[in-house]
């Protein structure tokens, strides 16, 4: 059988429409020379990029130079730290951090940005990555797309939270957020509660998935039934009044909706943690304006970072 012939940026350039300097400058030209090429153009090269599954040839870049020593940060929504007690710049001071350690440069990946909700995969921009010798993903959503062509590609990447992916197991860096659910449901079991419910955020994800699991796993080794509460199911006062009618004395709660559900029912005159213990499983991904000293865990934040951008050289 014939072995089929790598698609080069001659190729592309010639069904985009332009020369090969123009493809040249959408997936590598940085500053001026990104500005020189207009939005229309450069919609129709990475147009090009996807229809032909370009992919830069890494032994034809190390002719040119050798490795670039340089590791891209790319994120699905707009979580680039722009202060301080920003939920991700834990992260952000890990990868860095660690990139110091090693030696690489990072390369923040801002023009393409996934705030528009579409995957690389459909918008022909997965290449683009290749710019750099590895990346670094991070943010609250993903495309098990995206990660499956990586993944075929055999490019160097990890994810910031464990992902999951079709067509091979996808490298990241996590909290062990089922081992420290467990140990939370446990200790409160060793203070004497028997009804404690999971009250999740929202379903589908895989850290979320991971607490349930932990959670499961403690109640049925006490001989006990999980309850779980999808929160968006219920309002907040309607899940409080079916809680007390329950006779359920804890909950374990993920980050974002701790706080909300203390100030709920704090509103209705319930003494917390008197009448309902409520414990946190994370950080908030945003100030909750809580002055409050939660029981339950913290998400190794920084150490997931640096660990991350280790395994994506």
């Amino acid at each position: 059988m014939a072995r089929r012939r790598r698609v080069t940026q001659a190729d592309v350039a010639r069904l985009a429409g332009v020369s090969q300097t123009t493809v040249s400058m959408v997936l590598n030209g940085t500053g001026a020379a990104q500005r020189r090429v207009s939005s229309e153009v450069r919609e129709r090269v990475l147009q090009a990029i996807a229809v032909t599954g370009y992919t830069a040839d890494p032994s034809a870049q190390r002719l040119a130079g050798g490795m670039s020593s340089i590791v891209g940060v790319y994120t699905y929504e707009p979580v680039f730290p722009h202060a301080a007690g920003d939920f991700y710049y834990p992260f952000m001071e890990g990868v860095e951090h660690a990139a110091e350690d090693s030696g690489v440069d990072l390369l923040m990946f801002t023009s393409m940005s996934g705030r528009v909700g579409k995957s690389l995969v459909s918008t022909g921009r997965v290449a683009r990555l290749r710019v750099a010798d590895g990346c670094v993903l991070l943010g609250r959503r993903s495309y098990p797309e995206d990660l499956a062509e990586l993944l075929r590609q055999d490019f160097p990447f990890a994810f910031v939270g464990r992902r999951e992916a079709p067509g091979g197991e996808v490298p990241y860096a996590a909290a062990a957020y089922g081992d420290a659910t467990r140990a939370v449901v446990e200790q409160l079991l060793g203070l004497g509660h028997r009804r404690i419910v999971l009250v999740n955020e929202f379903t589908g994800h895989e850290s979320i998935e991971d607490r349930a699991t932990g959670y499961r796993t403690a109640m049925s080794a006490a001989g006990l039934h999980p309850v779980t509460f999808d929160a968006p199911d219920l309002g907040l006062a309607e899940l409080l009044d079916t809680l007390r009618e329950a006779g359920v004395t804890a909950a374990v709660v993920t980050s974002d909706l701790a706080a909300p559900l203390r100030r709920a029912a704090l509103a209705r005159g319930l003494d917390v943690p008197q009448d309902l213990s409520i414990v946190r499983l994370g950080d908030p991904e945003r100030p909750d304006g809580e002055d409050v000293e939660w029981s339950g865990f913290l998400i190794p934040r920084w150490e997931m970072g640096a660990q991350a951008l280790r395994l994506a050289r």
